[in-house]
Parts: C-alpha cells; sequence; structure tokens
C-alpha cells in the first residue's frame, strides 16, 4: 500500500500484522511487504501498544536517607500508528480506557493512546469462534478506529474517518485518497451468526452469583491465564519491584483473574479459592461489573480465547448456556 509505505517513509512508527512461523501477530514493521493480512485473528490482540506487558511506572535512587524519584516519562512515548486492527480489537480499547480512567486516571495509559491512530480493516472472513455481532459488534464496526478500511477490490478499500485523529492523517496525505464508490459495504464483510440474546444474558448473568453453572464450566479449566493475556479487553495486572543496591524500579505487570494466587491475601486466605469462583468472577467483570460501572461490555466477541484455551473452553458456547 502506497499511502502505508509514505507513512514509513516518513518516520512514522508502525504497528501492522506480520507472520512468523504459524502464527500472525502486530510488529514494528520497517516495510509495507512485511504485512500480512490473510489471517482470521492474530494470536495476540494488540492492547500491548497501550497497555505493554511489563511498564516502568517510575525509578529511584536512595542515597544516605533520602530517595530521589524519576517519575513516568512521557517524552519515550512516540507517535504510533497501528495498522490492519480488526474492529473487535480496536473496540476493545473502549473497554481498557474505562478501567484505566475509572478513578484516577492512568498517565502511561491515557499518553500512549493519545499518541497513537488506529487504522482498522474490516473482516472478511471468520471462524467458529467468532461472535461480534452477539455483543454489539459488527465484522465492519466503526467503532474504537480512527480511520476503517473495507477492502472492496484486490487493490481498492472503502474509507471510513471516524475521528478528527483520522481526519488529521488523511488530510496530511490526501493525494493518496479520492472519492468513494456507491458501494454497500455489507457486501464485502464477513458474515457472523448471531450465537446468543445479550438483552437475556445481561438479565440473567447478574443474578447467578450463587448458581452452580460456575462449577460446571469451570471444570477443565487450567487456571494457566491464556486467555487472559490473548484478550483485547483484560487488564489485570500486578505491581512489582525490581531493585538492585541503591536503585530501582516498580513495574507494571499482565496479570489474570483466573490465577490462584491473585486474590491471595497477605495472611494466606484467598476469597477465591476454587477454579469456580475465578472463572464466575471472570465472566460477571466481563458482563456484568463492567456495564453497571463503566457502562461499557468487558468483551468484543474475537473469540481468542476460547482458540487459546489448550482445554478447548469456548466462552461462547458458556454464554449460550447461561443466556438460555
Amino acid at each position: 500500500m502506497d499511502w502505508l509505505s509514505q507513512l514509513l517513509q516518513d518516520n512514522k512508527q508502525v504497528y501492522a500484522p506480520v507472520l512468523k512461523g504459524d502464527k500472525t501477530d502486530f510488529k514494528h514493521i520497517g516495510s509495507a511487504d512485511e504485512i500480512s493480512m490473510d489471517h482470521i485473528q492474530t494470536t495476540l490482540s494488540a492492547k500491548a501498544i497501550a497497555f505493554p506487558r511489563t511498564e516502568k511506572l517510575f525509578s529511584y535512587i536512595r542515597q544516605k536517607g533520602d530517595v530521589t524519584l524519576q517519575d513516568y516519562d512521557t517524552s519515550m512515548i512516540s507517535e504510533t500508528v497501528v495498522f490492519g486492527i480488526h474492529p473487535c480489537d480496536a473496540a476493545g480499547f473502549k473497554p481498557l480506557s474505562g478501567i484505566f480512567n475509572w478513578d484516577t486516571k492512568d498517565l502511561p495509559f491515557n499518553e500512549r493512546m493519545k499518541r497513537t491512530t488506529l487504522i482498522g480493516v474490516s473482516c472478511t472472513q471468520c471462524d467458529e469462534y467468532c461472535f461480534c455481532t452477539s455483543v454489539n459488534g459488527s465484522p465492519g464496526n466503526t467503532g474504537g478506529s480512527d480511520i476503517l478500511l473495507t477492502p472492496i477490490s484486490k487493490e481498492g478499500y472503502l474509507v471510513e474517518i471516524v475521528t478528527g485523529k483520522g481526519s488529521a492523517l488523511v488530510e496530511r496525505y490526501s493525494s493518496f485518497f479520492e472519492a468513494a464508490p456507491e458501494v454497500n459495504k455489507e457486501d464485502f464483510i464477513a458474515g457472523v451468526p448471531v450465537r446468543f440474546s445479550l438483552d437475556d444474558l445481561q438479565e440473567k448473568i447478574s443474578n447467578m452469583f450463587e448458581s452452580k453453572v460456575w462449577k460446571k464450566q469451570s471444570e477443565r479449566c487450567l487456571g494457566c491465564g491464556a486467555c487472559a493475556f490473548v484478550c483485547p479487553t483484560c487488564a489485570c495486572f500486578d505491581i512489582q519491584e525490581e531493585a538492585k543496591g541503591s536503585t530501582g524500579s516498580r513495574l507494571r505487570c499482565w496479570d489474570a483473574c483466573g490465577f490462584s494466587l491473585f486474590t491471595v491475601h497477605a495472611s494466606g486466605h484467598n476469597p477465591r479459592e476454587t477454579q469456580s469462583q475465578r472463572w464466575r468472577q471472570r465472566l460477571l467483570h466481563k458482563f456484568s461489573y463492567m456495564p453497571e460501572r463503566l457502562d461499557v461490555r468487558g468483551c468484543t466477541g474475537c473469540g481468542r480465547c476460547s482458540r487459546a484455551c489448550p482445554v478447548d473452553m469456548n466462552i461462547c458456547e458458556h454464554l449460550e448456556e447461561i443466556s438460555k
């Protein structure tokens, strides 16, 4: 794509899907030729662009009883373009923003998002794990993207400008764009069937805290955390100290509510001591607590958790069961 090549020539930091072995993931690219768009879904989501797996929050030096802090340096964050993000991934940044701005505004997350432009690409194919249409999404959903591209020919895209960020980028490179033809976008995107009623799910799940369904659904769960690590909306993290001599850093690292140690108190007490309680927390958080507190759902229907699960737990099948 000529437009993308020009972005790279202008020293934009661009992340895009890159195929390595049998997996496709978002990587920092140096050439448009590196991009692969043949996948249904990347293995990992793009959330690490704004919420890295490990991130230094601040560092410190101890000298003669005094402690000198070096706070988070926002000048180190580059202007970034994420190209080729699917609508279910782009939509995931809204739940993340809700979490990181619920109470105290999170500086690292917000500064990264300010400097990131998301160029989405509509989905032209899907598989049995996709269920975006069941959670009010779609393969051509513009929500979350700054620009959404829909392939309508071998070389051409229908361009939808969604935000001011997207408009500014298009205006800067206006020579690469022309008036859109009269086409129906729906003719070019994947058909993802609706698998369950979201209204029925919302009505029932909030009143199921003591239900036996959690034990039944979680019997195979290993507590490995794969579902949380590939998810575009999971935001659980741990805070760790990395110290050597008189210097050290405070680090934020990905964590998961499915881990057995996630809620262990200093006393040794664990309020979620069984895997069924942790599975219940995962689904209630996404489909009850977040809608109630943040007015946003913690699932975009990407299906990654089901693809990644080593014991074939399928979240969509579980949600269907609950809704019925």
